[in-house]
């Protein structure tokens, strides 16, 4: 595609001078004569180099610089003069022009600069466009639901999201901690920097304290080298914390002293390691009664609750059951490449039923359910505690009915056992045993 160029220039005459030369180039030109104009340009032309003269009637091109690299970080800007001083070049590069040239002395330089600054302009659009949609991913528009409790919710995370308040999350399990954690993170200042998530109930007290922090080489047997801990791959972005309140006391403490001072020691070190990271914690314990019980320390459960936010449970939120279904529908269906829809008797079943595992449970129920759907999603491909009290005396035969669904997995993952053990959530050995047993 052709680049773009707008020229901002009062001087008409130049302006049409420096449209022809760049345009006989192969860049498509768009022109401007005031700041006020070259701004409305910018906003509705895809431009990815500026050329602006210094003295404009309306603004001064070195402010211009400013707001347009505020508007488009992407776009590269070279300022014109007719009378140049070594003073507002300086300005002009500090502003983030790309260079800083003078009428008639520098015009020779004009067209390789441009070239330059197309290069580098691109470079930075692309990165900037994978950005947005990265943050796009992440951000609170993947939070689905309209319900008071999640709207409730959401609006106090857009609140905290600015700022670098420590922030502590509560709800059930599957609730969507670690989506709102990240939500968090990706409207925020940090959102270019690392967001480093880690659940606290999946290691014990002394491989936590090395994940987290780090150690030293021959901290311990088999330390064989330097290892960079959690604290220091997020510096300068965001970790979470899920489960806190299963980090044992020691390490509670260790943990104290990063909020307090953003400082640690790694195992092994004698020196402190100094990291800038805002700290998110998630649990679905009361904090504050273990902490009065003296199961958590006290005095982090006020750090770590400045901020505190409360997910409601899917219990709580019914009305958002039929839109996070459809949602896990298409991705399953897309996953599946089969064109899956939903029975409004198999929606029932699911606003009826009380969800123990709340979104991860509801999202595990239709992968399992359009795996065992042919193009429509039923009770029949509902586990036997959603729908039993419909079923007839020759659909209750436990063995007939395992047997179909194993097989059926099976056929899904395309004889992959290992799969097909995890979407079953039984052990590799038990998934063996059954196909001994059925026979398939």
């Amino acid at each position: 595609m052709q680049a773009t160029i707008l020229i901002i220039d009062d001087e008409k005459k130049l302006n049409d001078l420096l449209s022809r030369i760049i345009g006989l180039e192969g860049f498509r030109v768009v022109q401007a004569f005031t700041g006020k104009e070259g701004l409305k340009l910018l906003e509705n032309e895809d431009v990815l180099v500026v050329l602006s003269d210094v003295k404009l009637p309306d603004v001064n091109g070195l402010d211009l610089v400013k707001t347009i690299k505020t508007k488009k970080p992407y776009v590269e800007v070279i300022n014109l003069t007719a009378y140049g001083t070594i003073n507002d070049g300086v300005q002009s590069i500090k502003n983030g022009a790309f260079n800083y040239i003078v009428k008639g002395d520098d015009n020779d330089k004009i067209i390789p600069l441009l070239n330059q600054a197309v290069k580098k302009a691109q470079l930075q659009q692309n990165a900037f466009n994978a950005d947005k949609k990265v943050n796009s991913k992440f951000s609170f528009a993947q939070i689905i639901g309209q319900s008071q409790p999640v709207l409730d919710a959401v609006n106090l995370a857009r609140r905290v999201a600015s700022t670098d308040t420590t922030v502590l999350l509560l709800g059930e399990t599957g609730t969507g901690k670690e989506v709102f954690a990240s939500a968090i993170h990706y409207e925020s200042q940090r959102r270019q920097m690392p967001f480093v998530a880690i659940n606290c109930s999946s290691f014990t007290g002394e491989i936590l304290e090395s994940e987290l922090f780090g150690y030293k080489a021959g901290a311990f047997t088999g330390a064989f080298k330097d290892k960079k801990g959690l604290f220091e791959e997020a510096h300068h972005g965001s970790i979470f914390l899920d489960e806190i309140g299963e980090m044992n006391l020691d390490l509670q403490a260790k943990l104290l002293r990063v909020l307090e001072s953003k400082t640690f020691i790694k195992l092994g070190d004698t020196q402190t390691t100094k990291v800038n990271i805002r700290i998110m914690a998630a649990t679905n314990r009361d904090l504050q009664k273990e902490a009065e019980e003296g199961k958590f320390r006290l005095d982090l459960f006020y750090r770590l609750s400045v901020f505190t936010i409360s997910l409601p449970s899917l219990n709580e939120r019914k009305g958002d059951i039929e839109a996070l279904a459809k949602y896990y529908l298409k991705q399953f269906a897309d996953k599946a490449g089969k064109p899956v829809k939903m029975s409004s008797d198999f929606l029932a079943l699911l606003t009826r039923h009380q969800w123990k595992g709340n979104i991860r449970e509801l999202k595990n129920i239709i992968e399992r359910a359009v795996i065992l759907a042919d193009d429509e999603l039923t009770p029949s491909a509902l586990p036997a505690q959603f729908n039993i009290q419909n079923a007839d005396s020759s659909s209750l035969d436990l063995q007939s009915i395992e047997k179909q669904h194993i097989s059926k997995v099976l056929a899904y993952t395309k004889g992959n056992k290992t799969e097909t053990a995890r979407l079953l959530g039984i052990g590799l050995t038990t998934l063996y045993r059954k196909i001994d047993e059925y026979g398939l």
